[in-house]
């Protein structure tokens, strides 16, 4: 895809905004051309406790959130960083909640809909063993970048998954004119209906 593309990924201290769950670290990455052209990472302080399985699972500690910068200026940041550029995520129902709720809390909101790479992953991965970043990553072969549940991490590794899949959809599919609208009909298309939303993006 020759367009601008924002990879972003969450870690958070719990499952839900709506149950008090905030953002603890963001990471972005930027893809053009199938390339990685910028990133921007950072933890987040928004003076709530990060839970002791979270700091287990991403080893962000309560040191670490409390000497990094406010919450409220790390989402101008990445809101100015990010504009309006499609965004994709790796579970994007998930990131989706924290990047609008945390958007809201400095008086944003977005613009731009999310393109999920884990259902894209259903439809044009389908023998994959689990369609977990950690299982796509070794199932299609792709570098680590770092350790797993950690934003950046994620998300430059989700960023390799996303042009996998656009190189899925070149060479198997032969689907020639990959865009963000396409993926975002692929990721809602019921699989019996795929072979039309592809058929789109053919020149036989």
């Amino acid at each position: 895809m020759a367009e601008r593309i924002a990879i972003i990924d969450f870690e958070t201290t719990g499952m839900s905004p709506t149950h008090g769950a905030r953002a603890a670290e963001v990471g972005i990455v930027m893809i053009e051309g199938g390339r990685i052209v910028d990133r921007y990472q950072s933890l987040m302080n928004a003076g709530v406790r990060i839970p002791g399985h979270i700091e287990a699972l991403t080893g962000i500690s309560n040191a670490m959130v409390r000497s990094a910068p406010p919450s409220g200026d790390v989402m101008r940041a990445v809101s100015d960083f990010v504009g309006g550029i499609p965004i994709v995520a790796h579970n994007a129902a998930f990131d989706a909640k924290f990047w609008d709720a945390e958007l809201a809390r400095i008086q944003r909101s977005r613009q731009q809909g999310f393109v999920c790479s884990l259902l894209l992953s259903r439809r044009l991965l389908p023998l994959a063993p689990s369609h977990k970043l950690v299982a796509l990553v070794e199932y299609a072969g792709l570098p680590v970048a770092g350790r797993y549940h950690r934003a950046l991490a994620d998300a430059e590794m989700a960023a390799s998954l996303l042009v996998r899949l656009e190189q899925e959809l070149r060479l198997r599919h032969h689907v020639h004119d990959v865009s963000v609208e396409l993926l975002q009909r692929i990721q809602c298309a019921p699989k019996a209906q795929l072979h039309k939303c592809l058929a789109s993006g053919r020149h036989d």
